[in-house]
């Protein structure tokens, strides 16, 4: 039987996330998804009048297609997708991901290669084309979630389909405070860390980029960071497991880094991908209402409710702080009580403390308001 969620889900990725006008060109890229969501979003595309470029793969053969690859491989791979990127002018790729691991036992070499070669397509992607990236329901994510697959998908619909009108609206408030703020410092369980975001624009995710959304996004003054943070969500990056991983910055760069969970030379290896990957390029605060336990997927933990993440890596065009790198590694950190709780300061004023904002323009972001 057809799901409707699945129509909804497509068209308004298609006419609201994307806003696709008649004549242009998507790139629709598929990962280990069902063709039903494929077939959804085609119709959608054709109803706008667009024309729609579809790509499925399957992760186990991306896999040992990235393994196997010559450097002359990996080489022209990378000119053919920046060349097709280059004729789109929009981009959704959903990746089911059916085992989050699959990457993990890929030489660290090889991967690298495969990143840096890749960072044209990522970056024209990004800052040329209206894109937005989300995951498919699965067993797989469901046990991630700690929950059975039907109370997953009741939660991925939900959390995907939540009423982003009026999120945009909400956060507008938090835009304008945060466009005026110069000095930022986040406390909380073994956290301590001071950065400045004066003259770095803030900018709403309510429905586009990535979905599920909730957050605004800014980025630290390159080198104003300093301090601790100890981020207490779980993380993947490229297949590799960390947890409880804890960064050390003196004048913006991370001097000091260690995981309880986790390989240290892999995340040593990490930082030293190039001069920026051990600083950052964005700041944010999460406010999803409907998304409130880290599940190891960066897509839904980083709109955790009252959370913030903090982003070693590549800044973003919109929110420049001059920060180049190959890697965009968003570390989540969780403010509300039953994680210890946490406190963010905006020049010296509290503005929200164990994930709920106590200023009264900003309660409007508080879970009891977007949730209802």
């Amino acid at each position: 039987m057809k799901d409707i969620r699945v129509t909804q889900l497509a068209e308004n990725l298609i006419n609201n996330a994307i806003a696709l006008k008649a004549g242009e060109n998507i790139l629709i890229e598929t990962t280990d998804t069902p063709d039903e969501i494929s077939t959804e979003l085609v119709k959608a595309v054709v109803k706008a009048g667009g024309n729609a470029f579809v790509r499925n793969s399957n992760s186990r053969v991306r896999r040992e297609w990235i393994k196997s690859a010559t450097k002359q491989a990996l080489e022209l791979r990378a000119k053919l997708d920046l060349d097709e990127m280059k004729q789109m002018q929009a981009y959704i790729a959903i990746r089911g991901a059916d085992n989050a691991m699959e990457n993990c036992d890929i030489d660290d070499e090889k991967m690298f290669l495969f990143r840096t070669l890749n960072e044209d397509v990522l970056n024209y992607r990004v800052n040329e084309t209206r894109w937005c990236v989300l995951r498919w329901p699965n067993p797989s994510m469901a046990q991630g979630a700690k929950m059975s697959t039907e109370a997953f998908e009741d939660f991925y619909f939900k959390a995907c389909l939540a009423d982003y009108p009026k999120m945009n609206k909400a956060a507008s408030h938090l835009v304008d405070l945060m466009n005026r703020t110069d000095k930022v410092r986040l406390v909380a369980a073994d956290t301590d860390l001071t950065f400045s975001i004066k003259g770095i624009p803030a900018v709403p995710c309510c429905g586009n980029m990535n979905i599920p959304d909730g957050e605004v996004y800014t980025a630290p003054v390159r080198n104003s960071v300093n301090g601790v943070i100890h981020y207490n969500t779980p993380t993947l990056y490229e297949g590799k497991f960390f947890s409880n991983l804890r960064l050390t910055f003196k004048d913006g760069k991370i001097v000091d880094a260690s995981c309880e969970t986790g390989d240290p030379k892999a995340l040593e290896a990490l930082f030293n991908t190039d001069e920026g990957a051990r600083y950052v390029g964005e700041f944010a605060i999460g406010f999803n209402p409907y998304v409130d336990a880290p599940m190891c997927d960066i897509l839904f933990d980083e709109k955790i409710k009252g959370s913030i993440h903090f982003t070693p890596g590549r800044c973003y065009e919109d929110a420049p702080n001059g920060n180049a790198s190959a890697i965009h590694w968003d570390l989540v950190l969780i403010m509300r009580p039953e994680y210890g709780g946490g406190e963010i300061w905006f020049d010296d004023k509290l503005i929200r403390k164990d994930g709920l904002f106590v200023v009264d323009e900003l309660k409007c972001l508080n879970p009891d308001q977007l949730g209802k």
